[in-house]
């Protein structure tokens, strides 16, 4: 933890320059990430390019994370955002609607979060949905690091999806990450660049039954150490109002469609290293 906090210290370029490397270095002594990354990349035609360059990528997103969670009080606030579709929120917010962002495994997804949080939180707070870490170190500094004014996070349960149901139907936001695989019972199989993908049904439900909004959050990290750019984007298509299983595969597909869209924009920081095509887990308190 005091190598953490004093790293939190450096300067975002230095932070990111170590993430980059650790990226190439995390590429060349696992052939299974190799393996996924290329398989991945391929379904999706992304150039060898781009592929390369979402290595280093990868890498700066773990670097950002002293900087992110740990920064010193008189550093808390994010420098240097700038925002694409701001008023998307402010339409919701002023509508009295809850609303559910949607943010993939794309840029500093991390720090969206905290930037939404900043500009938005004092009016409603946000609520996002997390997967604990196994490791109790990690699990630790995860939920120290994300306990900040404007922002609570709800566990990847049942419990949790309560806790999101009531911030909705207050007005609130919420947040979750549409392209990460639900445990099992809790999605549905939907194309994704072409393949099935076990996919989740959580976003339709919460916007079926609180009538909230729904946008997608990306937070596209600039070139240079530069800062970052938060754009907030609409869905390809409305989702159906049915809750059957016809209804969900097709809510599904357009939240897959709007995922494939957004990544195409910035292929080179998708986190084409992550298992998008494994079969999903047992839920809790089922066989596996």
């Amino acid at each position: 933890m005091a190598l953490l906090r004093w790293m939190s210290r450096w300067p975002l370029g230095a932070l990111h320059a170590l993430g980059a490397g650790l990226g190439w270095l995390t590429w060349l002594a696992s052939p299974s990430y190799r393996r996924r990354v290329r398989a991945n990349a391929d379904l999706a035609g992304v150039s060898a390019a781009d592929r390369r360059r979402s290595v280093s990528e990868a890498g700066r997103m773990v670097g950002e994370v002293p900087w992110l969670w740990l920064m010193p009080p008189e550093g808390q606030v994010l420098p240097r955002v700038r925002w694409q579709g701001a008023e998307k929120v402010d339409a919701a917010i002023a509508a009295g609607r809850g609303l559910v962002l949607l943010t993939p495994h794309l840029g500093s997804f991390e720090v969206s979060a905290r930037a939404i949080v900043e500009r938005w939180g004092a009016q409603q707070p946000l609520t996002v949905l997390y997967r604990p870490a196994r490791n109790a170190f990690l699990r630790e500094l995860e939920e120290t690091a994300r306990h900040r004014p404007g922002l609570a996070t709800a566990p990847a349960n049942l419990s949790g999806v309560r806790q999101m149901l009531r911030a909705l139907k207050k007005g609130e936001m919420v947040g979750l990450l549409p392209d990460q695989v639900p445990p099992e019972g809790q999605g549905v199989w939907a194309p994704f660049f072409g393949q099935p993908a076990y996919t989740m049904t959580l976003a339709a439900r919460l916007v079926q039954q609180t009538g909230a909004a729904v946008l997608v959050l990306c937070c596209e990290r600039l070139p240079g150490a530069a800062g970052f750019e938060v754009h907030l984007l609409d869905l390809v298509g409305p989702l159906p109002a049915g809750s059957d299983e016809a209804a969900q595969v097709q809510a599904a597909r357009i939240v897959n469609r709007t995922m494939e869209m957004v990544i195409a924009r910035w292929p080179h920081q998708y986190l084409w290293g992550y298992h998008r095509y494994k079969r999903p887990r047992a839920a809790p308190g089922t066989p596996g």
